[in-house]
């Protein structure tokens, strides 16, 4: 049996990589960058850390897959669509994807506590070929087909375009969902945005709350934030978020809002974008380098949040790896998804035990969905 442990991912951004990416996130690493090699369109183009082969080798077996649209009105600073209608095509176009990796058996379905404990078990007794490719046993001559555990979310509502369509959401497998992105937004004002929530906000989070869908905080600037947690007394995580106490700036939690997600026995998830790891990243203009910036760093993040709650229960993975940027804004000895597997040897040297390292990469995740699915 392998001793490296199974990795629960609570960010992956999956589905836009492989349509506005054009990713084919079968391929190995290296094919994907050498076809983006003199690709300009992107500023991450030849730089991507994600793909199936790079999860498996990892053990990154489960994760929660989003969905994204934005609605970018007349004028919009921020790329997006240019009517809700376009933006909830687009996460549809994404939904497809998913199906139809699900029927080619890369990917499987997370909707329920079955479906949760049956992915877990499959991962947890795989076992490994030579060069680390996790495979079930009865299945030895399909190595690296181990199907990757999936839970929908959807990053930013900008694409609910009534509340009719969230149910429509909902059935379709939907579980989690953050109301805002980057920038002001339909139903939330996120990340360098201003302002609370609209009445169409309000209104979203009771239904969310209605539908047992899990709130994500992530994003959410801090009027909006604070206005959300009050509406919606459901499950509540911040998938990918760190602490504005080490990285300052509003797209990182303060402490009183760290504290909040902790009382509230939610979850904050560690992520690997440079900018919100180290204080005075420039964006486009920094490299690790001049930080001596490495994977390392994640831990001082994940020990102010320990510190304030008194044990390692509220932590957990949210890389948000290849989240519109690539191995040019992550640490520099991270070079695909797969070098999580250095986080298990970086806590036990500060001090966590066995039991604690398990429960940050993955048992954290999956006990908060057992319980939010009773």
């Amino acid at each position: 049996m392998p001793t490296e442990p199974v990795i629960f991912d609570v960010h992956l951004d999956l589905s836009m990589n492989a349509l506005e990416w054009n990713r084919d996130l079968r391929w190995p690493l290296e094919r994907i960058r050498r076809w983006e090699q003199h690709m300009t369109d992107k500023v991450d183009r030849g730089n991507n850390t994600v793909c199936f082969p790079e999860m498996h080798r990892g053990r990154i077996g489960l994760c929660v897959a989003t969905q994204i649209g934005r609605y970018s009105p007349y004028y919009h600073r921020l790329p997006g669509w240019s009517s809700p209608e376009q933006a909830w095509a687009q996460t549809q176009g994404q939904l497809a994807w998913y199906r139809i990796m699900t029927e080619a058996g890369e990917m499987t379905p997370i909707r329920n506590r079955a479906e949760l404990d049956a992915a877990v078990e499959v991962w947890e007794n795989a076992e490994s070929c030579d060069d680390g490719t996790p495979y079930i046993k009865e299945s030895r001559t399909q190595p690296g087909k181990l199907p990757i555990g999936f839970m929908l979310s959807l990053e930013g509502a900008d694409s609910i375009v009534t509340l009719d369509y969230l149910e429509r959401s909902y059935a379709d497998g939907l579980r989690a969902l953050g109301p805002a992105h980057y920038g002001p937004g339909r139903y939330a004002h996120g990340t360098d945005a201003q302002g609370g929530l609209p009445p169409e906000g309000k209104d979203l989070l009771k239904e969310m709350q209605r539908l047992g869908i899990i709130l994500d905080v992530t994003h959410l600037n801090d009027e909006s934030f604070w206005q959300a947690v009050d509406i919606h007394k459901g499950p509540l995580w911040a998938s990918h978020q760190n602490c504005r106490a080490l990285a300052p700036w509003n797209r990182q939690f303060a402490d009183d809002q760290v504290k909040l997600v902790i009382e509230r026995g939610g979850l904050l998830g560690m992520a690997f974008d440079a900018i919100m790891m180290v204080p005075g990243w420039r964006h486009l203009k920094s490299n690790a380098s001049d930080f001596n910036l490495k994977i390392e760093r994640i831990c001082d993040h994940v020990d102010h949040i320990c510190q304030m709650a008194g044990n390692a229960k509220h932590v957990c993975v949210g890389t948000d790896l290849d989240g519109g940027y690539g191995t040019e804004q992550v640490p520099g000895d991270m070079n695909s998804i797969a070098d999580l597997q250095k986080l298990p040897d970086l806590f036990r040297a500060r001090g966590y035990s066995d039991a604690d390292i398990e429960g940050m990469m993955s048992r954290n995740v999956v006990d908060f969905l057992r319980r939010a699915w009773e």
